[in-house]
């Protein structure tokens, strides 16, 4: 479910993982690792218990909203881009910069604007995205 390409679908899925660990449902894999993210950030836990309008919600710059799906969205590839070190390369960095800040929700967040900026950049251009300089991005973050 977490592939496709239907926005309010996937919306969906972070708010019944969230409404499923509040129920203290049994999880499956993927839930559970959404349903410990939106745990970690408590200001969405609002918003995954609202109505069906937020599947459809804009949440663009100029409104100075973040968009708390791709937020969450952005940590999940990340964390699965570490735990499968892809690119290779990815944990190690990742651990050193573990060693200099010692707040892994920090050193995520910093990572994730990176990976946010080199997709960005590859749909942009419609190239696939870099490995290598975003690899050498992450690791100017050391």
């Amino acid at each position: 479910m977490i592939f496709s390409e239907d926005r309010k679908k996937l919306r969906d899925q972070f708010r019944q993982a969230w409404r499923r660990r509040l129920a203290n449902e049994t999880l499956a894999p993927l839930d559970k690792q959404i349903a410990d993210l939106v745990e970690e950030h408590p200001w969405y836990h609002e918003l995954m218990l609202q109505d069906d309008d937020v599947l459809d919600q804009d949440f663009t710059s100029e409104h100075a909203n973040e968009n708390p799906f791709l937020h969450l969205s952005l940590h999940l590839a990340l964390r699965e881009q570490v735990g499968t070190n892809r690119p290779n390369g990815i944990q190690s960095i990742t651990r050193s910069l573990l060693l200099k800040y010692q707040d892994g929700h920090e050193v995520e967040h910093r990572m994730m604007e990176c990976l946010g900026e080199f997709l960005w950049d590859a749909q942009r251009q419609g190239v696939a995205p870099d490995e290598q300089a975003y690899l050498e991005r992450l690791k100017a973050l050391m």
